[in-house]
């Protein structure tokens, strides 16, 4: 097992940023596999710009990108230049730019070829040097997952998961994109590739919706304000919903999306991660592990479905058929390009889960993603149970808002894109002689608030990463945790849980429907009838 040269890994403060609450990075040299991908040119180049534009990211860094194309330090640049000019966040600053590009570097080879490696690693050898980087490297792999356990292996092989220099000051760090396995197993297996290179502390599992500003506040949100922590359980709440909407179909992606479906590709990681934060224990300080314990526990605590009849209950899948979006026609899942005929590949997933811990016995927490729904946005909504109907929840006092349905009278909603921030709904008198109550709402943005806009996720996620603070990046167990709950799920549908299983049917035919809905609403009537037979009715924004 590799040695942890990461101390602060573990120590780190996840919930403010700034010199006094976290480790300055300091220069390191970061490599980035599959530098000509789009998730270089979109995210990280403009993240690592802004970073620099802010005053955040460390002098003397070196960032190297690594791609099979041929390309001179120079054409990097001004590729780098031009997507940064389209996707950065803010203006591009020329001046700015014209010191940050001198830290950008470009590597040719196949992620299979030993010798491209060595090369690497004499380049490195050298930024040490020039840059004063102290042998401190980090790996990005933004390649396709399919090339992760070669270039991992690779970069044992060629010594580049040692840290580099001789100041013991050293570290070397990987970063992993999603997706992490396709299954429980082959994350087992990718696990086990990782670690057999990586320390665990110096592994960085990133899920992107963890770097909003709104996810990393719900801590705060919970355990720093005392009007809601007492409330925070089940005597308090009826229930929870996690939604993510997406107005966009699969946009080029059908290779990728035939084989994940919604809900390999959005709620085995980032919802149900969205979930252990909302339903966490307090830990018992604010060092990374400590956090993640008390997550994993939300993961144990995950009622199973164990089988194909439990999985119909709780769980519906559909698939967007034809329909229209603001008023411009969309075709059906099945008519996009490079889309299977006949795929059974879900667009669509919602689900009703149980916690069975103390805090949470008897309370469902609904989650729902989608694409082709009437409009993009995730968020959070805690319905918090009514007020005992003695005086206004009675006879039609309250103007019908007094359900636990979508017009339940109070509702907390934890907006994670867009328009950060956070709502309370809550019951107030109409002016007038009648006594006529209405829900009134108490509204907070972060660009209103702070003056200035949040930070893209891959922003704060690298800074924190090199930093060597992995509280919002995925331990092990909770990726392996997650897969189990959601295996279940893909046998009942699928008969299996091998990569490449999605879009198929069980073949004895008793796998649970695949629902269709018209692009353009909110799914399958199959997902409202899941809350109506609780007797609640989906939030809609």
């Amino acid at each position: 097992m590799p040695t942890d040269h990461s101390a602060a890994a573990t120590n780190a403060n996840p919930l403010h940023d700034g010199a006094a609450n976290r480790p300055q990075p300091k220069a390191c040299s970061l490599v980035i596999f599959g530098a000509t991908g789009d998730l270089t040119h979109r995210k990280l180049i403009p993240a690592l710009y802004n970073l620099a534009a802010d005053g955040d990211l460390p002098p003397g860094i070196a960032i190297i990108g690594f791609a099979r194309r041929p390309k001179t330090d120079d054409e990097f640049r001004k590729e780098m230049e031009e997507a940064t000019r389209k996707f950065s966040r803010q203006p591009v600053n020329d001046e700015l730019w014209k010191a940050f590009a001198q830290s950008l570097f470009y590597h040719r080879s196949e992620f299979d070829n030993d010798d491209g490696y060595h090369a690497l690693a004499e380049r490195l050898d050298k930024l040490d040097a020039e840059r004063a980087t102290g042998g401190r490297r980090m790996f990005y792999l933004a390649a396709g997952p399919e090339q992760f356990e070669p270039i991992i292996s690779r970069l044992a092989k060629s010594g580049l998961n040692k840290p580099g220099g001789s100041s013991g000051e050293g570290w070397s760090r990987v970063i992993v994109e999603k997706p992490f396995g396709t299954d429980l197993e082959s994350a087992r297996k990718l696990n086990g590739v990782v670690s057999s290179a990586f320390h665990e502390s110096n592994t960085y599992r990133i899920d992107h919706f963890l770097g909003k500003e709104t996810a990393q506040n719900i801590m705060v949100l919970r355990f720093a304000n005392a009007i809601f922590e007492p409330i925070w359980n089940a005597r308090y709440i009826d229930h929870i919903e996690i939604t993510a909407a997406e107005t966009l179909g699969v946009e080029g992606r059908a290779g990728y999306y035939e084989t994940s479906g919604a809900l390999r590709d959005m709620v085995q990681n980032h919802l149900i991660q969205l979930l252990t934060l909302v339903c966490m224990e307090p830990p018992t300080d604010l060092s990374a592990d400590s956090v993640r314990d008390e997550k994993v526990k939300v993961l144990r605590s995950l009622r199973p479905m164990k089988t194909a009849e439990e999985v119909a209950k709780h769980v519906v899948r559909g698939q967007y058929s034809a329909g229209s979006i603001n008023g411009q026609p969309a075709p059906a899942y099945r008519q996009e390009q490079n889309v299977k005929p006949g795929t059974m590949t879900e667009t669509f997933v919602a689900m009703r889960v149980l916690l069975d811990n103390w805090r949470w016995n008897g309370v469902p927490i609904y989650i729902r993603v989608g694409k082709r729904l009437p409009k993009s946005g995730a968020e959070i909504s805690v319905h918090f149970k009514n007020a005992p109907g003695v005086l206004f929840n009675r006879d039609g006092v309250d103007g019908g808002a007094g359900t636990n349905g979508a017009g339940g009278a109070n509702v907390l909603v934890i907006r994670i894109q867009p328009d950060e921030g956070v709502s309370l709904r809550m019951q107030s008198k109409l002016p007038g002689a009648a006594l006529r109550i209405e829900p009134v709402k108490m509204d907070f943005q972060y660009g209103e608030s702070f003056g200035k806009a949040s930070p893209e996720a891959y922003e704060r996620l690298l800074l924190d990463a090199m930093s060597g603070d992995p509280t919002l990046f995925a331990r092990r167990d909770e990726v392996e945790e997650a897969w189990q709950f959601v295996d279940n799920i893909e046998q009942a549908w699928h008969g299996s849980t091998a990569s490449g299983a999605t879009s198929e049917a069980k073949a004895d035919g008793s796998a649970p429907p695949l629902c269709e809905y018209p692009a353009g609403s909110w799914g399958p009537k199959e997902a409202d009838e899941l809350l109506d037979h609780d007797g609640r009715q989906w939030r809609r924004f």
